[in-house]
């Protein structure tokens, strides 16, 4: 199935999908825009910056402890039937309950698991139990191209928006042990980008999709998908 999102825009044809494992049955989030598509991502696989034709958001049971994380979600991906290069993000999160907001264009789509959280430069004290889901995965996509340094920086206000909607939502936060975020671009890694952009200089885009826009998209799906589900509907 669909799952729908807020206005028209690239991540309108993301899937909600289905698979058996573990004993269990979990859902996971398949966006295939195909080739022609340049991403960058902190995720587990596919991450850093490159030609992808498609994200995986898996969700796995809590306490998720293989260490084969990257063949892992690349074996998820292909019995979903993605094919090619793509980025692999994981949660405990319920994926079912992503959050999505659009501004100017830039499209953000969130999951996220907050039973775990805190400040980047707080010490942990670690634990050998389970945890509750403490991951909040960001896609956004643009629908300009960016140089890489745009990208870069797309990713920073993508995380500088996380942490302005978990202040929103009430937690003392910035983030959780394992978020991930991926921003997708159109162009061909060996492409220019557009004329326009290009006269921008090494930031390109950056007011399309690192800026306000993708901020404010940002931090809107980040904060309904911090909410309760009830909540987040209206």
């Amino acid at each position: 199935m669909l799952l729908r999102t807020a206005g028209p825009g690239a991540l309108d044809d993301i899937r909600l999908l289905d698979r058996e494992e573990e004993g269990g049955h979990w859902p996971l989030l398949l966006w295939t825009p195909g080739p022609g598509r340049r991403m960058i991502s902190s995720a587990a696989l596919g991450g850093g910056i490159g030609e992808r034709h498609w994200v995986l958001n898996a969700q796995v049971r809590p306490g998720y402890a293989r260490t084969d994380t990257e063949s892992h979600l690349a074996e998820i991906a292909g019995r979903a039937g993605a094919t090619g290069p793509g980025v692999g993000l994981m949660t405990a999160a319920p994926v079912r309950n992503a959050r999505s907001a659009t501004d100017g264009g830039v499209q953000a789509l969130v999951t996220a698991g907050t039973g775990v959280h805190g400040w980047a430069a707080e010490p942990g004290t670690g634990s050998d139990e389970p945890l509750p889901a403490g991951t909040i995965n960001i896609i956004v996509a643009v629908p300009v191209a960016l140089s890489d340094a745009a990208l870069v920086n797309a990713v920073a206000t993508a995380t500088e928006a996380k942490v302005q909607a978990l202040r929103d939502a009430g937690l003392d936060a910035s983030g959780t042990p394992t978020d991930a975020v991926c921003v997708s671009v159109p162009g061909h890694p060996a492409g220019p980008p557009p004329r326009g952009a290009r006269a921008r200089g090494p930031r390109a885009g950056a007011p399309a999709g690192g800026g306000g826009r993708g901020g404010r998209a940002g931090r809107r799906a980040t904060l309904l998908a911090c909410l309760p589900p009830d909540a987040a509907r209206h």
